[in-house]
């Protein structure tokens, strides 16, 4: 039994009856995955350990686990295979396309991956019916399916979707935020942390302190200290991006979901359960559960609809390298970049919002290569993984696929920040304004970018008014030349 160091879970896949008389366990560590990239140390250290303490646990139950060291995972499969020739080589599917062709080609069986609630055939089935893949569509057909908040045939509450209800900006003055729960590491992470450490390995980012638990126990802790502490006053300020804290209100489980640490089922269940036990509004019941249900299961099924080429669109013939502001922490004097890189740095986790309307957007805007961005998000977050990168980024991130998944660009100025935000107060820049030193450069470009991209935008219905408003635009000369100078700075670093 090969193990895929993101398909962890006992309880799905190839792993889930098996015994110590029957299988055995082979783990392979890739010196390839290990040395190609410059990792967030969080990010390596959750994937190894949690894969150790895996590993720990079989060996106590009895199984017989081989652990190998080889330059790739497919080498090492490859070799065990010589070693062992009357041995079957069974795995889980795993979750790339690049890594489930490898190991196919290496002779591996590959038993269809259950972790999520939708198959592949089933959202592929589902896609074939629909004149597009629309997620809202996709979601209404989740909870029938799943029968998820439902009354019959109807939503809970008459609405599928309280989107409307969750958008608050920050609250005025003070307000008490959850403190983050703090995982203790044991022996486990400290060994793991140590062979990393001490490996030469190039890594960007603060090292382990306890931010994310390692063991799947850990990760059902977290669970029920969101449903205790945060998925109350989840929905109103799902979309706030205050100062003062980094979790708000969410729930930090995508790690454990991406590794197999939990399953969406038994997530969906207990917030079901606990929404039912009263004192949970239903915005932030249905929020929370369009998350895990809705976008994340659709954004796997994207993945592999779409081909492997999918990863390498660029229909907006962005070409800018990463500037510094993203990849050296401390850069840059947009404040609201500049703490998000800072808070990447330290824990490898940003929520959806900071991902998408201020780092994406800034890469969309700027015209940053969408490969490079993809890269840089793979290897600096810590619930990074390819199915969900890649459709995340290429799709509604940067628009690189020409509207395939989103019909409309996520892109935005100043004023959303400054209105979803606390960073605006006391930054370098004013989101008012378009030209001129001190204007935001989200503002700038926001322009800028309708501005070279009419001819692609200027026909589609959901673009077509912010496009009409380069016509009102006194200025726009003036905000040309501020973006050439804004460009120029953010490649040099000096933005």
């Amino acid at each position: 039994m090969v193990i895929p160091y993101d398909r962890l879970s006992r309880r799905h896949g190839a792993l889930r009856n098996i015994t110590p008389d029957t299988h055995e366990l082979l783990f392979v560590e890739s010196e390839s995955m290990l040395r190609s990239r410059v990792w967030h140390p969080q990010r390596l250290h959750l994937v190894l350990s949690a894969a150790a303490h895996l590993r720990e646990e079989f060996v106590s139950e009895g199984f017989t686990v081989h652990h190998r060291d080889a330059a790739t995972t497919s080498i090492g499969i490859t070799q065990f295979a010589v070693e062992s020739p009357n041995t079957s080589l069974i795995a889980t599917t795993p979750t790339s396309h690049v890594v489930h062709a490898q190991w196919a080609a290496a002779g591996v069986q590959l038993v269809d991956d259950d972790h999520f609630l939708t198959s592949r055939s089933d959202f592929a089935t589902w896609a074939a019916s629909q004149r597009g893949t629309r997620m809202d569509v996709f979601y209404r057909w989740q909870r029938r399916r799943l029968n998820v908040l439902m009354d019959g045939d109807t939503p809970v509450g008459g609405q599928w979707s309280l989107d409307a209800e969750n958008r608050l900006p920050p609250p005025k003055g003070n307000h008490d935020w959850p403190e983050p729960l703090h995982h203790t590491r044991d022996e486990i992470d400290d060994e793991v942390w140590a062979t990393i450490s001490s490996a030469g390995l190039n890594l960007q980012g603060q090292a382990p302190d306890g931010t994310w638990a390692t063991t799947r126990a850990g990760a059902l802790r977290q669970l029920q200290y969101f449903l205790d502490s945060s998925f109350a006053d989840f929905g109103p300020y799902e979309d706030a991006m205050p100062k003062g804290t980094w979790t708000v209100n969410h729930s930090l489980l995508s790690p454990y979901l991406n590794l197999g640490l939990l399953d969406p089922a038994e997530v969906v269940q207990a917030a079901v359960a606990r929404f039912e036990e009263g004192g949970i509004p239903l915005s932030s019941a249905e929020g929370f559960i369009r998350q895990i249900i809705g976008w994340r299961e659709y954004v796997n099924g994207v993945y592999w609809t779409f081909p492997q080429e999918y990863r390498n669109e660029n229909q907006l013939n962005a070409t800018r390298e990463l500037p510094p502001a993203l990849t050296q922490p401390g850069s840059t004097q947009m404040a609201c970049v500049g703490e998000a890189v800072i808070d990447i740095d330290k824990r490898g986790w940003l929520h959806h919002i900071p991902r998408l309307m201020v780092l994406a957007n800034l890469a969309l805007l700027t015209g940053i290569r969408p490969d490079a961005f993809l890269g840089w998000m793979r290897r600096m977050f810590v619930d990074a993984a390819d199915w969900v990168m890649v459709p995340n980024v290429i799709g509604m991130g940067v628009h690189a696929d020409g509207g395939a998944m989103m019909t409309k660009p996520y892109a935005a100025g100043g004023a959303y920040l400054s209105r979803m935000g606390s960073s605006c107060k006391g930054c370098r820049y004013n989101p008012k304004l378009r030209t001129g030193a001190d204007a935001c450069p989200f503002t700038t470009l926001y322009w800028d970018f309708l501005d070279r991209h009419r001819a692609e935008f200027g026909s589609n219905p959901r673009m077509a008014q912010q496009v009409r408003g380069l016509d009102r635009l006194s200025d726009l000369d003036g905000v040309r030349e501020r973006a050439r100078q804004v460009l120029g700075q953010l490649d040099r670093g000096e933005l």
